[in-house]
């Protein structure tokens, strides 16, 4: 299933760092050859400070103890390149350190600034230092350190664009060390800062929003929240933009959120539009089931398709997450998506017959005649479905679904008032740039 392997796209909308589980990933699943992962990890590795890991990598890779001289002529560098950076940063970090002389600061940026080079003649310089300090750090794989400098580095930084950077490789390192709920919350930051009038450029801005949208998938897929955050950030009109334009592959992703929720929203059915838009750039087997069954109504071919997003799922880095359960290795993920597909089909199937054959039934979902009654009788039992089995004939037998006028009425509210709400905001961006001119 290499064919449907997103790493060549995501890779270069990551940080070099955020590859390596990717990579590690994809040498698990032997989706590749082994030789192959660990050529792209040395050559990943050669532009990063983490030589000794290139190092180790070079002994699997080639079979020996023996390391080319200009690893070891690098590793020199680095070390010393530290200490230099270390030495610099030292008056800064020693005042950070101390827990007495940090309660000194306030929330006025301006008034800590003239503090510190008052009484500790630290300026510039030295906060220019914690920067490097903490970048080096990060590029020599210390991520803890490097997220606690960059933390306290933007609480001092005046520079927007140098606090921007910082917040980056905050992220980063937080993503790295798998902190999902404070990975979270500087997500959400970047976000505000992305979206804001004052950023940089509109074409910077969308180039942004697509980073930002790659790099939350490793949040979004292990925050128990996530797949609904996801629906929330990817479907907002600037991001969906973004992905029609620049990125049309996580459709993916975006697509499975929709089916493994379990509460259906209204935003689905132009959802449903934005894949069939995309097919000519993107699809894949889980855009392609959807297409099946909410487009082409093709349950046969929604069958098939399932088995194939199966597979996706597993050789997926993000969707295809594994979980020890005592002996035994799990895909949570693979099992919801499937349980939901298959109410998919079925609820779609419902919809256009009153009255259906148990063991055609059966075929459509990918079970067997015992599995299949036993499952719809549960969806009965849950309130899910209102219907009821016929025995002796082997069929299901619908009972009429009158739609509900009130609950019409509000849906159709409630999307005006969405689209009332985004109106509005338009007209308020284009009289302020009226003023503005």
């Amino acid at each position: 299933m290499a064919e449907y392997d997103l790493t060549p796209r995501i890779a270069p909308n990551l940080d070099r760092h955020l590859v390596f589980p990717l990579l590690e990933f994809l040498q698990e699943r032997q989706m590749y050859p082994d030789e192959q992962i660990l050529k792209s990890k040395i050559e990943l590795l050669n532009k990063t400070n983490m030589v000794d890991y290139a190092m180790d990598i070079h002994k699997s890779l080639y079979h020996t103890e023996d390391v080319p001289q200009d690893m070891v002529e690098r590793r020199v560098e680095v070390v010393a390149r530290l200490k230099a950076l270390e030495e610099s940063a030292a008056p800064l970090v020693n005042f950070l350190q101390n827990a007495a002389a940090v309660q000194e600061l306030r929330a006025d940026k301006q008034y800590n600034l003239q503090m510190l080079h008052e009484r500790y003649q630290i300026g510039p310089q030295q906060i220019e230092a914690l920067y490097q300090y903490a970048k080096f750090q990060f590029e020599c794989g210390n991520y803890s350190g490097a997220a606690d400098y960059l933390y306290q580095y933007r609480a001092l930084c005046t520079n927007s664009d140098r606090s921007l950077s910082a917040l980056w490789g905050k992220l980063a390192a937080e993503i790295l060390m798998q902190n999902w709920d404070i990975a979270l919350e500087e997500l959400n930051r970047l976000k505000e800062i992305i979206d804001s009038k004052s950023f940089s450029s509109p074409m910077n801005q969308v180039q942004n929003r697509i980073w930002l949208m790659h790099w939350s998938l490793f949040i979004f897929f292990n925050h128990d929240n996530g797949r609904t955050q996801i629906i929330d950030l990817f479907n907002q009109d600037k991001y969906l933009n973004a992905i029609q334009t620049n990125a049309p592959h996580l459709v993916r992703y975006l697509a499975t959120a929709f089916i493994v929720n379990k509460r259906r929203r209204p935003q689905f059915k132009d959802f449903i539009k934005v894949i069939q838009q995309e097919q000519n750039s993107y699809k894949d087997p889980i855009t392609e089931f959807l297409t099946c069954v909410y487009v082409n109504y093709d349950f046969d071919g929604a069958q098939k398709k399932m088995r194939e997003c199966e597979e996706v799922i597993l050789n997926d880095p993000f969707l295809g997450k594994r979980v020890e359960e005592g002996n035994f290795s799990t895909v949570p993920l693979r099992d919801e998506f499937l349980e939901n597909a298959r109410l998919f089909i079925f609820e779609t199937y419902c919809r256009i017959h009153q009255r259906i054959d148990m063991g055609v039934l059966a075929e459509k979902l990918n079970l067997n005649y015992e599995e299949a009654e036993r499952w719809i009788v549960n969806l009965i039992r849950s309130s899910k479905l209102d219907a009821k089995i016929d025995s002796q004939s082997g069929t299901v037998i619908m009972e009429p679904n009158h739609p509900n006028v009130y609950e019409q009425l509000i849906d159709h509210t409630k999307a005006l008032s969405g689209r009332t709400y985004k109106l509005v905001g338009q007209l308020l961006e284009h009289a302020q740039s009226q003023v503005a001119r």
